[in-house]
């Protein structure tokens, strides 16, 4: 089993390598050049990735701003529809166009970044070495195994007391709840839910690893002060009075239940050349 599991590890090592190679061109410039601590190097290797995907968080969360400002109208359409899911999905697509709103934007960043997770595995996997089917393979740097700090020295073994593992839960949980605030209060409890699920399957992970996943979601809980507070993501004292879309009256008024698609067709026209205009 564990000469699988190593082979099939062995097996994305060779696609990832392109990004193996450049996180671990990264960290022995941050080791060597600059002298500091490997982990040191993960986390400024984690502050430099966080920086430059700044701009795709920022869309994530305009994104997000724009499915909640939606999120009235598509439930009405839920309610007028409820009978005829076909229709019911082609009007929320047409909502989707006629706002200019993409329903996945919000998943970019997370795409971008799983990656790159994957890669900082690799590379601790390489710089700590491992044993595969019977065989250990020698560490690439093997000050890695000396590198850390506190109580977690070697950052290629798992943490011996798994308080890494409970750090990095807590304060991803810290970042979610800076943005699961203006979310649904079944959405906002799957997100505190999520945190812990993704600890227990990194469990038994390697120090390292963690280093660089903390330093991710400290990043977050930064990031996501900056955006909710000062960034796109701040909510205006108009909007701050508003009810919440889960709040407020459920059943649809007469005007609501009137209205067809035709109708919405030509407000929306409307509104384009009210623009057009100014």
């Amino acid at each position: 089993m564990q000469s699988l599991a190593n082979a099939i590890a062995d097996f994305f090592a060779r696609i990832f390598d392109p990004i193996v190679d450049v996180l671990g061109a990264v960290l022995r410039f941050f080791h060597y050049d600059l002298g500091a601590e490997w982990w040191l190097s993960i986390a400024l290797l984690t502050v430099v990735v966080r920086t430059l995907l700044f701009p795709l968080t920022l869309k994530q969360m305009r994104s997000m701003r724009a499915m909640q400002e939606l999120r009235p109208e598509i439930q009405r359409i839920q309610r007028q529809y409820r009978n005829n899911p076909q229709l019911r999905n082609q009007e929320i697509m047409k909502l989707y166009q006629e706002r200019n709103v993409n329903p996945l934007g919000g998943c970019l960043p997370l795409l971008v970044q799983m990656p790159i997770f994957i890669g900082i595995f690799y590379v601790i996997r390489e710089f700590g070495g491992y044993s595969y089917g019977g065989r250990v393979v020698e560490p690439s740097e093997p000050t890695f195994e000396t590198g850390g700090i506190l109580w977690f020295q070697d950052l290629s073994q798992m943490d011996p007391y798994y308080l890494l593992p409970i750090l990095s839960a807590l304060t991803m949980l810290a970042g979610t709840e800076i943005s699961a605030k203006y979310m649904e209060p079944q959405q906002r409890w799957i997100m505190r839910i999520v945190p812990f699920a993704i600890t227990l399957f990194l469990w038994n992970f390697p120090a390292g690893l963690f280093v660089y996943w903390i330093s991710n979601n400290l990043v977050t809980i930064a990031q996501n002060y900056f955006i909710y507070n000062y960034g796109p993501g701040r909510r205006s004292e108009k909007d701050a009075g508003k009810p919440d879309a889960q709040d407020q009256n459920p059943q649809p008024s007469a005007q609501a239940r009137e209205e067809d698609p035709q109708k919405r067709a030509a407000k929306a026209a409307k509104r384009k050349r009210r623009k057009k205009k100014r």
